[in-house]
């Protein structure tokens, strides 16, 4: 009993206090308008701010991985002070934006700190409970690992009715107050995840004359083509996800579901988190945990496939067969975006096992980071270039009482590109990352 309740105080319970906070950095969308407004810049220049999260997230990660390894107490701490530091630091910034209209000092400074300040506290905060999971949980470390990375995404859903809230009580535009509630709320969050997280009594850090060595010698186990290969297929993967999943909305107003938009978003984001926890657990049952990649490339190429033949996007308003098809695609693309974080840690373990995993995830995660500056970018860049050169094909929707131009041809047009990275993708997982059973 007494194993039983370690597994939950000392493993899942604190992954998920983690994770459940730094996961809301996904809540930017919804008060980035605001900040926006707030401190008189476009909302595309206050953007940058989430981009930088995602990328400082991913580094913060691959150059802390050891520091995790070595100390998983240090670096919880470190995640919750700087998650914490940088959410405060967000709130005074844009109090002074507000005070001083479009100075360049406090979009910096909210650049800073929620990119690079709070990216420290996301990427050592996202992998201080993984390796501890699985080590707690091992014959089931997929349904582990899945069930904190789920609460990553749920972190969105649970937050973000609670922040258009405070955001309603700030109707006179003091949004920087919400900012020091959360900075409050989430140290308290993640610093008793910090003191609860503990690895088994039992286990022992593998001895290596240095961490670097160890890491390397890892890594040697295999064919280097094997660690390219699925790094290469967990950053196309996020890639992919984001591009479809930043135009979600305006593609949802293109199928004539502009008044469902906030369900549909709902909905989308309990299939990313559900991936998370649904492909991980599956995985587990499997001899090799890379067939789950391979399952989710084939489901996201016949789905992504489908609605370019059908021209779903274009064609859906008024189609309810062509609705149902986009809809799926939508949902089959968070699931697999979902499931391939959770699986990453798992599938590097099986390939080089327990002793520093921390680490190698940790350079791994290098790949969102990437990841996080392209995928936006690309579909953002694809849907302007259409719209400059086919102006006949953007259309005029109504959206709350307010017309607003939507772009049918140039989100289908992403589709062309997300489909052939997904082939790429499969293609990677069968022939470059070598089979492996697990240990």
């Amino acid at each position: 009993m007494k194993n039983i309740q370690n597994k939950w105080i000392r493993g899942a319970i604190p992954a998920l206090l983690l994770h459940c906070s730094i996961g809301t950095v996904y809540c930017w969308s919804i008060f980035s308008q605001e900040i926006a407004d707030y401190i008189g810049f476009s909302k595309g220049a206050t953007e940058w701010a989430f981009s930088f999260a995602i990328f400082f997230l991913g580094m913060s990660a691959a150059f802390l991985g050891n520091l995790v390894e070595k100390n998983i107490h240090k670096s919880s701490l470190i995640a919750a002070v700087t998650f914490a530091a940088g959410m405060a630091g967000t709130g005074f910034f844009i109090w002074y934006g507000g005070n001083h209209q479009h100075s360049i000092l406090a979009l910096v400074g909210i650049y800073v700190c929620y990119g690079f300040i709070m990216g420290v506290g996301l990427g050592t905060g996202y992998l201080s409970p993984v390796k501890t999971l699985m080590l707690w949980f091992k014959d089931k470390k997929g349904l582990a690992t899945g069930l904190a990375v789920a609460g990553f995404c749920a972190a969105k859903a649970i937050a973000s009715p609670i922040m258009q809230k405070l955001l309603g009580n700030n109707q006179n535009g003091e949004i920087y107050k919400m900012f020091y509630i959360l900075a409050i709320v989430y140290f308290v969050m993640m610093f008793a995840g910090h003191l609860l997280l503990a690895k088994p009594a039992d286990w022992h850090e593998p001895q290596t004359k240095t961490k670097d060595e160890g890491i390397l010698a890892t890594l040697k186990r295999e064919p280097i083509t094997s660690y390219i290969g699925i790094w290469l297929m967990f950053y196309l993967n996020i890639t992919c996800g984001l591009a479809l999943i930043s135009q979600e909305k305006m593609i949802v107003k293109c199928i004539g579901l502009a008044g469902s938009v906030g369900i549909i978003s709902t909905i989308s984001a309990v299939f990313n988190a559900g991936g998370r926890l649904g492909f991980s657990a599956w995985a587990d049952k499997m001899k090799d945990r890379n067939t789950i990649y391979k399952l989710i490339f084939i489901l996201s190429i016949v789905f992504t496939a489908l609605v370019i033949v059908t021209g779903g996007i274009k064609n859906g308003n008024g189609n309810i067969l062509l609705v149902i098809l986009v809809l799926a695609l939508i949902f089959v693309v968070n699931a697999g975006y979902g499931g391939g974080f959770s699986n990453v840690p798992t599938l590097l373990s099986d390939h080089y096992g327990m002793g520093a995993i921390s680490a190698i995830h940790g350079i791994t995660l290098s790949a969102w980071a990437f990841a996080g500056l392209t995928g936006n970018q690309m579909a953002n860049a694809i849907v302007n270039a259409v719209a400059k050169a086919q102006p006949e094909s953007l259309r005029e929707i109504e959206y709350h009482g307010v017309m607003q131009t939507v772009n049918p041809t140039g989100y289908q047009t992403v589709l062309y590109v997300t489909l052939a990275l997904y082939v790429v993708s499969l293609c990677l997982s069968i022939f470059l990352v070598k089979p492996t059973k697990k240990d």
